[in-house]
């Protein structure tokens, strides 16, 4: 085993995941620019985009697996019989965004690298515009929950299909969709965007696989820090205000995307 390999992969997985967990936004939108160029300065073989991508495409499979698992167990712990997750809202946006993300994993494998960089850059953009604009979900009880099914399947396959490119799972994008767009109610979001994710990553994983470029061992090694630094993220995040973090992470992609851009350029 390559130490210093696994420290850093390690270290990258946890960070990222933390972050996530702590501000409640996809971990691929931290983890692709942190994979993309860190390796590269403590002396190790810097990853190719294709790489990058895959490699946060399981990171956020299994982080996803992890949420929903924590999710059902926190539910089952609940004493009101209030549903959260809307069952017809999962199988809507779910199918779609698995047919999506299926289609951009295996494009991926056909992509030029800067073409997959510039799909990161632009999701960058977009993500820093949505943590902007506060959300507008509504408070209807999940059961009586009507929206425009139409929009919500045409809305998670294109965000599936960017999503499988870069190997991200969309929550950045689909939670304020659903909040601002298909006005969803705040925790029915929440909690069934967790399941749409988690199918997301679910084709996102099967195209990776399909187009090829799979390094095993840094994938094992960003995943156990990842698993680790989300449940840290989740505790600190009901301790803490992270309004000012926030804005602190806006700033740092804001950055990686103004480096991405000029790369490319």
């Amino acid at each position: 085993m390559d130490v210093l390999l696994f420290i850093i992969m390690f270290i990258l997985g946890l960070f990222g995941s933390f972050f996530s967990g702590l501000l409640g936004i996809g971990g691929a939108i931290i983890n692709y620019p942190l994979l993309l160029y860190v390796p590269s300065l403590t002396g190790l073989e810097p990853f190719t985009a294709h790489e990058v991508s895959s490699i946060s495409m399981f990171q956020v499979f299994f982080s996803s697996l992890a949420g929903v698992v924590a999710f059902q167990r926190k539910k089952r712990k609940a004493r009101n019989g209030h549903a959260l997750v809307n069952r017809a809202l999962v199988a809507y946006m779910g199918t779609s965004i698995l047919a999506g993300s299926l289609i951009g994993g295996i494009l991926s494998g056909h992509l030029d690298g800067d073409v997959i960089n510039l799909i990161y850059g632009i999701l960058a953009i977009v993500a820093i515009v949505l943590m902007l604009i506060p959300g507008k979900g509504t408070e209807v009880a999940a059961d009586d929950l009507v929206f425009n099914r139409w929009i919500a399947a045409g809305a998670a396959f294109a965000v599936g299909i960017v999503s499988g490119i870069v190997g991200a799972g969309g929550a950045f994008i689909l939670i304020p969709i659903m909040l601002t767009v298909l006005r969803i109610p705040t925790r029915t979001t929440i909690a069934s965007s967790l399941a749409i994710v988690f199918i997301s990553a679910i084709g996102g994983v099967i195209g990776k696989i399909t187009g090829g470029d799979i390094p095993i061992e840094p994938i094992i090694y960003t995943v156990i820090g990842s698993l680790l630094g989300a449940s840290l993220g989740s505790r600190v995040s009901s301790m803490i205000n992270v309004s000012v973090l926030r804005y602190g992470l806006i700033v740092l992609i804001a950055i990686t995307a103004v480096k991405v851009w000029a790369s490319i350029l």
